[in-house]
């Protein structure tokens, strides 16, 4: 899925005083006080972080509390989802007029009806709503299924998306994964070396039976001459 990525950062972490006797505790309270939510100045949303503290110094800042700074380096990895990319949720309400979804289990998207292509088609089926596809009767999205859509917008107060569905790649991941990939170049020539293994193998056999094989197979000669001797007696 796009939308995340690792960041290198380094920080400097203002400790009180009275937490002095525990820095580590204070270091990770305070880090733990920027995850889920959007950052401006790493452009993203926080979702987890691995810190490392290259130095017990700490420099103590001047004021009437005199709080210390203490320099460390972490790894952070952020959610940053921008227009056109391709991201992954589980729908949680859908109606005829919006598909409603859950990205990482925190950020929610609606795709209107206006942003879900045409080729879906609303119905009732078992009692719940569904779309499901006029080409591809088998390409359906319910509650419960994970799919892919483009990103329109983001609101990052809230972080809310807007999504799309009008691009052909998107859609449920399971019926996507499962049928793009023979469509696409990638997926025709992996197929392609699959047939030609499999001839190659079927070949291979061929010869073991007709006595004509590669020296890395002596020990079959042997059983087909072998074979061939006993059917001439």
């Amino acid at each position: 899925m796009e939308g995340l990525r690792v960041s290198d950062a380094n920080l400097i972490v203002y400790v009180h005083p009275s937490k002095a006797n525990r820095v580590s505790q204070a270091i990770l309270r305070d880090l733990s006080s920027l995850l889920f939510k959007f950052n401006e100045i790493f452009d993203g949303v926080v979702l987890a972080y691995d810190v490392d503290i290259p130095s017990k110094d700490a420099k103590i800042l001047p004021g009437i509390h005199a709080y210390f700074g203490v320099k460390l380096k972490a790894k952070l990895l952020l959610f940053s989802p921008k227009p056109n990319m391709l991201l992954e949720g589980k729908v949680v309400k859908l109606a005829q007029e919006s598909i409603h979804i859950i990205v990482l289990g925190f950020s929610s998207a609606v795709i209107t009806d206006e942003e879900i292509r045409g080729e879906f088609k609303y119905k009732i089926k078992h009692g719940e709503g569904v779309f499901i596809s006029r080409s591809h009767k088998r390409h359906v999205i319910k509650v419960g299924t994970m799919i892919r859509f483009l990103v329109k917008s983001l609101d990052e107060e809230i972080l809310h998306m807007t999504g799309s569905l009008n691009s052909p790649h998107t859609g449920s991941i399971l019926w996507l994964d499962k049928n793009l990939e023979d469509a696409s170049p990638s997926g025709r020539s992996t197929k392609k070396r699959r047939e030609n293994l499999e001839s190659r193998e079927m070949q291979e056999h061929d010869a073991v039976d007709g006595g004509v094989v590669s020296l890395d197979n002596s020990h079959q000669i042997k059983r087909s001459k072998k074979r061939k001797i006993s059917e001439k007696c």
